[in-house]
């Protein structure tokens, strides 16, 4: 019976694991995209691509917090940015050092896809400047990088340090890039050896003839769990080895970047064997109300007006605080004021390992500490801003502390918390657009891939919709205090 019993609750386990999804992450770049997408559909039904997480620290924490199982990377990342080794380096070396952490390199996707910088050919013939080295003695070029590249161990500061480099950067989005090089706005970029775009502007790229760049070969880095839990997903992954060379990978960066195809049809069609289906001739409204726009609408709901309400529950009652206790006035503002200066990004970072999941829950909390701030400051302004003749009149009729609060001065404040609330939820349209750089869904997404394709309809399908919410929102709560404000001035 016991026998029979076990042989039941394995088998259970067993389903349950066989149902288990296969969680997929991608960087906010069309390479990532596209490889995404190619390991997600080589599972069929049973795993699903979050794409644009961000840059490799968000998405390395994403994976680390088991909020994903892996994600496509390069084994110069790994090594140069994630495990700080220097030198020469095998897969072995990094699954050693990685082991710890619960982390694992395999399946070598077949392509090196390393970092160069590039210049255009007529400028590069011009000062003849075919190296690094030669790069060097011109300190009056231009240089726009991205800024992953301006901060990674691997990026600019290695090149500076072992070239000798007297030019100062800006940071540029890699997808702006090309178009600034092409329109002469600055001299040099930094570019993917697989970009689809090298050719179509024109481009040289420069010999790093000190061997600064590792090679970065395509690997996928997983939980070592993986293959454990998801068997037949993990055998399914294996057979990704070795399929995707150099040229390939151009020519689907190019379907993506030039032809405009979807992400999701150049990993079908590269995994069918065949090419992709001509990408329709596009217009605008198409892609405005695309079949994914009410599910991100409902997103990016879901993202402002939850986080509203949550910062209406704490701040109202922080802002009665500092007004009614004059020594916890300055510490609170203060507080909240110091929340609002912390950059968007480097908050959802944090978040991540913190709570260990991406998506909805550190982006609610970051929206909501965002939110804090308007509130709570016009809500001080507010109370303090009652005349200490209405609460004289209060005093003399008798009411209660609460009673006070709650029949005179909040009424009497009203107007000035509403405007609090009405700017924090306007602001909030526009931040929530950050949250889907860790899969929070919502606008952003379309941002995040127009960005990464330098497809400005894309783009504008995303920021449109956001524009337009947060003009609806503000005309909401002007008929607020147009209508609901004059009734509870006349109770007060």
């Amino acid at each position: 019976m016991k026998a029979i019993v076990l042989g039941l609750l394995l088998a259970a386990a067993s389903a349950a694991m066989g149902d288990e999804v296969l969680r997929v992450g991608s960087k906010r770049f069309t390479e990532s995209y596209i490889l995404g997408e190619i390991i997600a559909q080589s599972v069929p039904g049973r795993a699903e691509h979050r794409p644009g997480l961000g840059n490799t620290g968000i998405v390395y924490a994403a994976l680390k917090a088991g909020s994903i199982d892996l994600y496509p990377e390069y084994s110069g990342t790994i090594a140069r940015e994630i495990l700080k080794l220097e030198g020469a380096f095998t897969l072995e070396d990094l699954n050693r050092r990685l082991a710890p952490d619960g982390l694992g390199v395999a399946v070598r996707l077949g392509f090196n896809n390393t970092y160069a910088l590039a210049m255009r050919e007529a400028e590069a013939e011009r000062l003849s400047v075919r190296t690094l080295s030669d790069l060097a003695r011109h300190p009056g070029l231009k240089l726009g990088l991205s800024q992953e590249f301006m901060a990674r161990a691997d990026g600019w500061p290695a090149l500076k340090t072992a070239y000798a480099m007297r030019q100062t950067p800006r940071g540029l989005d890699h997808g702006l890039a090309y178009e600034a090089i092409a329109a002469g706005k600055i001299d040099v970029m930094d570019i993917y050896s697989t970009d689809a775009k090298i050719e179509r502007y024109g481009l040289r790229l420069l010999e790093d003839d000190r061997g600064v760049f590792p090679r970065y070969d395509a690997v996928l880095l997983y939980r070592l769990d993986l293959p454990l839990r998801l068997p037949q997903a993990w055998k399914a992954l294996q057979r990704l080895q070795g399929r995707i060379d150099e040229r390939q990978m151009i020519r689907l960066n190019a379907a993506a970047e030039l032809e405009r195809k979807s992400f999701a049809d150049v990993a079908k069609a590269f995994l069918s064997g065949g090419d992709a289906l001509a990408a329709p001739a596009r217009s605008f409204l198409a892609v405005l109300f695309a079949e994914d726009f009410w599910q991100l609408t409902r997103e990016h709901l879901l993202l402002v007006f939850a986080s509203l309400g949550a910062g209406i529950v704490v701040a109202i009652p922080l802002g009665v605080l500092a007004a009614r206790i004059e020594a916890a006035a300055q510490p609170i503002l203060a507080i909240v004021g110091v929340i609002q200066t912390i950059p968007a990004l480097a908050l959802l970072a944090f978040l991540i390992p913190l709570l260990g999941s991406i998506g909805t829950a550190p982006a609610l909390i970051a929206l909501f500490l965002y939110a804090l701030l308007p509130i709570v400051r016009n809500t001080h302004a507010g109370m303090t801003g009652v005349g200490r003749g209405m609460r004289q009149a209060a005093l003399a009729l008798g009411l209660k502390p609460l009673d006070q609060l709650l029949l005179i001065e909040l009424p009497l404040a009203a107007p000035a918390i509403l405007a609090g609330i009405k700017t924090s939820a306007v602001i909030g349209v526009g931040t929530a657009t950050i949250a889907a750089f860790i899969g929070a869904g919502g606008y952003g997404q379309r941002i995040a891939q127009g960005l990464a394709l330098n497809d400005n309809m894309t783009l504008l399908a995303g920021a449109i919709p956001a524009a337009a919410l947060a003009l609806i929102i503000q005309g909401l709560f002007d008929l607020i205090e147009r209508f609901a404000l004059p009734q509870l001035h006349r109770r007060a």
